[in-house]
């Protein structure tokens, strides 16, 4: 897709030059910007060139996500001791709709800017209560959850200017045995529900609900609830939304009964299957 209205293109390689000026769009992979017009955009950034490492280690066996940090990069993060969470990377770079192509241009930063209901590294970071660490023109950082930084379908929190510099993932939630469900009307289809869910060291569990919802859904608990409990919880969520893809009563029907399944998966049973839901074992 052309950008008429382009008249120039900058590599930053500083702090200061990653901040975009009057016009000027970021870019990293350019996955989004490149697929449709953008009339407003009369100038590009470009953060490929500014050196920062795909995937670091932080304190306490974190692990900081560059922005610029490829799908392809992030799913090619070898196993280490104690990464438990490993396979919940793979598994939501899978529900992302793309070839492997998009995998090796699209980036991480890129996929939770753009902050799309179904945005599957949005799904990644809720169910791993990964935080967004932020530039901000002004020379000062901040720190938010990435679950209160997408606030619609779309929307998100960050600031005329504001670039984001990584994704850090606390180790905690990497040492917790996790599940995830996706599901989609179409076989190839843009995912129309994805939930996580999370069992920590001390028991405490945490599910995400992202896709069905216009913005994430965090539901946390001491341990693991019980069916009905959880059943509840779910059906009760804000934020289920109607378009071509699922309507909001198919959504949170479904987020439902994903639920369930990574419940049981993570208590080790089967669940149960009549229409989703039976009493209470």
């Amino acid at each position: 897709m052309d950008l008429t209205a382009v008249s120039r293109y900058r590599f930053a390689r500083t702090r200061e030059e990653a901040f975009p000026g009057p016009g000027e769009q970021i870019v990293a992979g350019g996955t989004w910007v490149f697929s449709e017009p953008q009339p407003a955009t009369t100038g590009l950034v470009d953060l490929s060139e500014m050196g920062w490492a795909p995937v670091e280690e932080l304190p306490g066996g974190g692990l900081r996500i560059a922005a610029t940090c490829t799908i392809a990069e992030l799913v090619a993060i070898p196993p280490r001791p104690g990464f438990v969470a490993q396979p919940l990377f793979a598994q939501c770079a899978n529900a992302l709709l793309a070839s492997f192509k998009i995998w090796n241009m699209a980036t991480v930063g890129g996929n939770v800017c753009r902050s799309f209901a179904a945005a599957s590294m949005v799904s990644l970071a809720v169910g791993l209560d990964a935080t967004a660490h932020v530039w901000s023109p002004d020379g000062t950082d901040r720190d938010l959850p990435v679950a209160d930084l997408v606030i619609g379908n779309g929307i998100n929190l960050l600031g005329p200017g504001e670039v984001l510099r990584a994704i850090d993932f606390p180790g905690q939630a990497l040492r917790a045995r996790t599940a995830m469900r996706k599901i989609a009307l179409a076989e190839l289809g843009r995912s129309g529900a994805v939930v996580t869910g999370r069992v920590d060291d001390d028991g405490a569990t945490t599910f995400g609900i992202t896709a069905a919802t216009e913005w994430p859904t965090v539901l946390r608990y001491p341990v693991l609830p019980t069916r009905d409990a959880l059943r509840d919880d779910i059906v009760a969520a804000s934020g289920y939304y109607t378009d071509p893809l699922g309507s909001a009563d198919w959504r949170r029907g479904v987020s439902a009964v994903l639920a369930e399944e990574i419940r049981a998966e993570l208590a080790g049973r089967t669940p149960v299957t009549d229409e989703g839901f039976g009493a209470e074992e």
